[in-house]
């Protein structure tokens, strides 16, 4: 839908946070004077302040907000939900005339440059952040927008026919798109976010819109060792390239010294810089001066010969299997567990049981899990298990226990909502506790 077939269209804005606020502002500045419908669970007290100052200043608004919020939508012609909100959430709400659509969808509706997507459940953030940094470094225009925490919409009017606009996309932000983008990239799919989706093949499904509706001329760069994603490429009409590390083995040795990101990874990037031309040159100056994002496999640095990286955010057993595998045999020391969802940890037990891994740190509550799965397997006698649920006893054992020259790696495999209130709150912890020990 294009943003001036709105202008005629009640429209109504539901979902309050980042995106639909950041709707709602671009909607207001294109349509001064035009009516609109905002709704969301919480009561005006729940924003902070400038917001609310907002919402309170513009006479042509109608806020529904509170636990009835949803009840006031039969007459929206046009309905911007926010992409974690499921669809059938809202549906029997809605006349069935009416339009529900994202701010992706419009942006992508609209967006005048040529779109580079990335999804994956793992790894998507750093490849898009790489992939951003290796354009700036060609001196192409270009923007890092979407899932990575830059709402879209206020970059429209800004991008131009020439830019390239970077977007990294969750299944949320994929889920029930009828465009794809012109080169799409799917790093890899696992089980995830099965409380919002009812099962493994809906979470999928959500995201191979980044490739289901391309053109012929478009590019889809996949996953060929993951059934699903090879499925999917069967069924785009777009040019497929699937990523094969391999191809690549000489060059992605040569950049990726520093374990930036895994050698897959690196082989979908190598790819796409075919596609778009960019020299070698400048593909080794992104890696020589790309730095890791906050807690993605970030190295925190060396500390009494111990070199430790932070990988809080690998909340899923498949995401501390790629860590291990991107950093090789020197891992010692792993800290692991969190809040238990109830998952399986047979994958990362034999994992952990074919490694180097000497000293295995666990915090509850799929620490205990991760532990039985091991001990069933019953082939490494000699790992040394230390159960905790204090960050600072967990660093302290690293220190004493990790021979130097070797790495303690924080990847715990689950969520972290039981002890922390985010991946962030725990991996600043664990940051914090090593430079008090150092």
């Amino acid at each position: 839908m294009k943003i001036s077939q709105l202008k005629n269209k009640k429209i109504a804005i539901v979902g309050l946070g980042i995106e639909g606020m950041n709707t709602y502002l671009f909607l207001r500045k294109n349509f001064p004077q035009k009516k609109l419908v905002l709704a969301d669970k919480r009561t005006l007290s729940g924003f902070d302040d400038n917001i609310q100052k907002k919402l309170k200043k513009d006479k042509y608004l109608d806020l529904f907000l509170g636990s009835d919020y949803l009840k006031n939508l039969k007459d929206a012609e046009v309905v911007i939900k926010t992409s974690g909100m499921p669809l059938l959430s809202i549906s029997k709400f809605l006349a069935r005339s009416a339009i529900v659509t994202s701010q992706i969808e419009l942006f992508l509706d609209n967006c005048p440059s040529k779109i580079i997507a990335i999804t994956g459940t793992k790894g998507k953030s750093t490849t898009s952040s790489i992939i951003y940094s290796m354009l700036k470094e060609a001196k192409i225009k270009t923007y890092l927008l979407g899932n990575i925490g830059t709402a879209a919409l206020s970059f429209l009017e800004k991008v131009k026919k020439t830019d390239i606009v970077v977007l990294e996309l969750s299944a949320h932000q994929l889920y029930s798109l009828k465009k794809s983008p012109d080169i799409s990239i799917f790093l890899n799919i696992y089980p995830e976010h099965l409380d919002y989706y009812k099962d493994f093949k809906e979470y999928f499904l959500a995201k191979a819109n980044i490739a289901l509706h391309q053109k012929k001329n478009d590019y889809f760069i996949y996953n060929p060792e993951m059934k699903e994603i090879k499925s999917l490429a069967k069924k785009v009409i777009s040019k497929k390239i699937p990523i094969d590390p391999k191809k690549f083995k000489n060059e992605i040795k040569k950049i990726n010294q520093n374990n930036i990101t895994h050698d897959f990874n690196i082989a979908a990037i190598l790819e796409l810089a075919k596609i778009l031309k960019i020299p070698n040159d400048t593909i080794e100056k992104t890696f020589r001066r790309f730095k890791p994002l906050a807690h993605r496999l970030e190295f925190i640095g060396e500390y009494k010969g111990i070199r430790f990286y932070d990988d809080s955010i690998a909340t899923i057993p498949e995401a501390v299997i790629f860590a291990l595998d991107t950093l090789g045999p020197d891992v010692e020391t792993l800290i692991a567990g969190g809040l238990n969802r109830g998952i399986k940890f047979d994958k990362i037990a034999k994992r952990i049981i074919n490694s180097n891994i000497k000293n295995l740190i666990l915090f509850p509550d799929s620490g205990i899990e991760i532990r039985k799965e091991i001990e069933n397997i019953g082939k490494r006698k000699d790992l040394i298990f230390f159960e905790t649920q204090d960050m600072e006893k967990a660093v302290d054992f690293a220190f004493k226990n990790t021979q130097r020259g070797n790495i303690c790696l924080l990847s715990p495999a689950s969520p972290s909502f039981n002890l922390f209130k985010d991946y962030q709150e725990r991996g600043n912890a664990f940051k914090k506790e090593i430079t008090n020990n150092k």
